[in-house]
């Protein structure tokens, strides 16, 4: 990611700082959002959801952390980690906190060296398969890079588990234009910066499924989930 565009990682070096401010994440359809404390991306496992807590239990290995951010994965697991992310912020960030953070989109995963036994995708990271369409590409290539047992621990949403009207007139939506009603075209935005806009896919456990069909990798197992439709899956190969 071009440095002037990398709000993200801009927003973590502020926070770093004690600097930062709020992060504003727009949608396509025009919802404007403001995004949780910049905290979040810097919690000790003991902050993190329950969801997470209960998930990252399973984390054995050499681990593969996809999206790492600010690092708080690899420095709550006492193993092997490298993270993974396009933030040139975000990386210098991890790189201070002393992970091993390498910048690199998830669908060129499989040239990282060596094999994984297991990859995190938290904070809504398995969003990064982006689109129906490029799911293949970024669940082909984890597959590449991880052993035959390995699993991947995938943190995403229920978008159906909403009554607000805004939400479900936008699944509507993106089912008129042939996308799953959870794909969301999302940028974040921080003072006077803001991402390029991305995919993110949000998925029930049943269109997970259908996402994961022509991939190496099945459902195994829900993890846990809360009551908002927050949920950790446990993929395995095929």
């Amino acid at each position: 990611m071009d440095p002037e565009h990398d709000a993200y990682g801009q927003l973590l070096r502020d926070h770093v700082d004690g600097e930062a401010g709020r992060e504003i994440l727009e949608r396509d359809d025009g919802l404007v959002s403001v995004a949780p404390p910049a905290e979040r991306y810097f919690a000790v496992r003991e902050e993190w959801s329950p969801r997470e807590q209960t998930a990252i239990e399973r984390a054995e290995g050499r681990v593969l952390d996809v999206g790492c951010g600010a690092g708080r994965v690899a420095l709550a697991l006492d193993t092997e980690v490298v993270g993974i992310d396009v933030s040139p912020g975000a990386l210098g960030v991890s790189r201070d906190r002393g992970v091993d953070a390498r910048e690199l989109d998830v669908t060129d995963a499989a040239q990282l060296e060596g094999e994984f036994d297991t990859v995190v995708m938290f904070g809504n990271t398995f969003g990064l398969v982006g689109t129906g369409e490029r799911a293949p590409r970024v669940l082909d290539a984890l597959a590449r890079v991880t052993t035959d047992d390995a699993r991947i621990l995938a943190d995403t949403r229920d978008p159906h588990a909403t009554d607000d009207a805004v939400h479900r007139e936008y699944h509507d939506l993106n089912r008129r234009r042939g996308r799953l009603p959870g794909a969301l075209r999302v940028r974040s935005r921080y003072e006077t910066t803001a991402t390029p806009w991305f995919d993110l896919l949000t998925v029930s456990p049943d269109e997970m499924r259908e996402v994961l069909g022509p991939s190496p990798w099945d459902l195994h197992e829900v993890v846990a989930r809360d009551e908002g439709g927050g949920y950790v899956a446990e993929l395995r190969k095929s």
